[in-house]
């Protein structure tokens, strides 16, 4: 039942926001009782930062499995990441659209749960961009810093326009990216 709140609770938030959006009304789209939405969450906001949580949680420990594949150059590990993220649309665009979009209606006690984890996140691209800068495979005078929030900034966004049903998949979108990406970072020879 817990999850089948988290979906609902997904689909009303992205249709009205989580402001516009009561425990009545997820309930009601459920057929069950207030009582059942508080025996798995204490609050709206609970249940907002658990679908934070489990959305940033489960796209680090996505990356940091593609990060720790020693047989994949980093200019693969960067179109991977992207991949995953742009894939990921499918499976969890709604929770993605919830995630940015409705980060602001978090209390400061459950942000300090999220934003860590985002910032892993970041910062795990960064990692990525300064290695193969140190490699070669990347150019050596980027500010990996400020590539890895233009890549994330570039990526993040599409969950806003990308249709895994329109004319591009997944796949073709991600290299557009990395070949856009990488004509800007990748090291002339």
């Amino acid at each position: 039942m817990k999850e089948k709140i988290t979906e609902k609770s997904i689909r009303l938030f992205e249709e009205k926001g989580f402001s516009e959006t009561s425990i009545q009304d997820i309930v009601d789209t459920l057929g069950v009782t207030k009582g059942t939405f508080y025996y798995y969450f204490s609050s709206k906001e609970e249940l907002l930062m658990d679908i934070h949580l489990g959305y940033i949680s489960e796209i680090l420990s996505r990356q940091e499995q593609i990060l720790g594949d020693e047989s994949k150059s980093f200019k693969q590990k960067l179109f991977d990441i992207i991949l995953m993220l742009i894939s990921d649309i499918k499976i969890r665009g709604r929770a993605a659209k919830i995630f940015f979009r409705e980060m602001k209606n978090l209390s400061p006690e459950h942000a300090a749960l999220i934003v860590p984890k985002r910032d892993q996140f970041r910062l795990n691209t960064e990692e990525l961009i300064q290695a193969g800068m140190k490699n070669g495979e990347f150019r050596p005078d980027l500010n990996a810093s400020i590539v890895s929030f233009a890549i994330l900034g570039i990526v993040n966004w599409s969950y806003q326009w990308f249709n895994p049903k329109g004319a591009y998949t997944d796949q073709e979108v991600s290299e557009i990216f990395v070949d856009m990406i990488l004509k800007g970072i990748q090291l002339r020879g």
